[in-house]
């Protein structure tokens, strides 16, 4: 992990200069990616509160941060009221349950994180005069027809489909972005982020994110779990790639007001994952294939131009080096 870390800070380049004097909140702080973003923030010398109701991050995330004189943690739901005597100048909000397998069983607090969270989230940007990042998702793209797909396609979504809790609450927060950055003149930024996959991400059995899921069910040479024939593309980044992409959005002086792609343009089938997965670990796994959710979009490829113009940002992690760093870690 600290070799990922170093490698972040090393490709952030000259944003880091302005990083280590901020006060940053990061809600969803012990989550998946929320977690790496606090530990590059503490390791660049910025004040970190990290915001978490752990409903679905984990303690053990942000477990070496603890001891940090300039890190703290307070568990809290965002979806409610929370007041700061210090200074904050950047929001991060990151707070959401974001698993497939999830929306069912999660629904409402899903579309709570995404809509009364983000109220919340901004409220605290706009009484401090802080700048704001928001992690959206391609999600909110749906099952597109255009591919790559870029920040001005409109979406092809069912609202009451059973992804609508993520994909429309995702929509909506985007919305609630906007109108604080055109009401009340806040320095805002949306990340609309594609697959990502790497260390810290939940595996949880056959219904876990797909990457953690196969790389568990591998090791163990159990099935590998596929839904659908496997036909369907995914695009993989891995996080150190991913992390850097939200940090140079979040901290560069350019990038007010813009909404941008961050992910990997490798598309790959979930059928091919699998089998190279099985073959990185010298697995003895079958395929075992499951009917495919209702809604899952056949293909997720981003056009990521702007992410190149506009912060000097592309993936540099290949999928085979990124895989291997996750299975060395399982």
């Amino acid at each position: 992990m600290k070799k990922d870390i170093e490698e972040i800070i090393r490709n952030l380049g000259k944003i880091s200069k302005s990083i280590g004097d901020k006060n940053v909140l990061v809600t969803g702080g012990a989550g998946f990616l929320g977690s790496w973003i606090c530990e590059v923030l503490v390791e660049q010398g910025a004040k970190v509160t990290c915001l978490d109701n752990l409903a679905s991050g984990l303690e053990s995330n942000i477990s070496s941060m603890r001891d940090k004189g300039n890190f703290k943690f307070i568990e809290h739901d965002i979806t409610q009221p929370i007041f700061f005597d210090v200074p904050i100048d950047v929001v991060m909000h990151l707070a959401s349950r974001a698993s497939p397998f999830e929306f069912e069983k999660y629904p409402i607090q899903i579309l709570k994180a995404n809509t009364l969270g983000i109220w919340v989230a901004l409220g605290i940007a706009k009484e401090h005069g802080a700048r704001f990042l928001y992690t959206s998702t391609s999600e909110i793209y749906g099952d597109a027809n255009e591919i790559p797909t870029t920040e001005e396609y409109r979406g092809n979504v069912n609202p009451i489909g059973p992804r609508s809790c993520y994909d429309e609450a995702k929509r909506c927060g985007e919305s609630y972005v906007i109108a604080y950055k055109n009401q009340h003149g806040l320095d805002t930024r949306i990340a609309r982020i594609f697959n990502t996959y790497g260390p810290r991400m939940r595996a949880e059995g056959v219904y876990g994110r797909v990457i953690p899921r196969f790389v568990e069910q591998a090791l163990g040479n159990n099935p590998i779990t596929i839904f659908g024939e496997g036909t369907q593309t995914r695009s993989f980044c891995y996080v150190t790639d991913q992390v850097e992409g939200l940090l140079k959005l979040a901290f560069s002086e350019g990038a007010k007001g813009e909404v941008v792609n961050i992910g990997s343009t490798k598309e790959i089938t979930i059928l091919s994952l699998a089998k190279l997965i099985n073959e990185l670990t010298n697995s003895s796994s079958k395929m075992e294939f499951h009917p495919l959710p209702k809604d899952d979009p056949q293909r997720r490829n981003p056009d990521i131009s702007k992410a190149k113009k506009l912060l000097g940002w592309g993936p540099k992690v290949e999928l085979e080096v990124g895989l291997m760093r996750t299975i060395e870690r399982f």
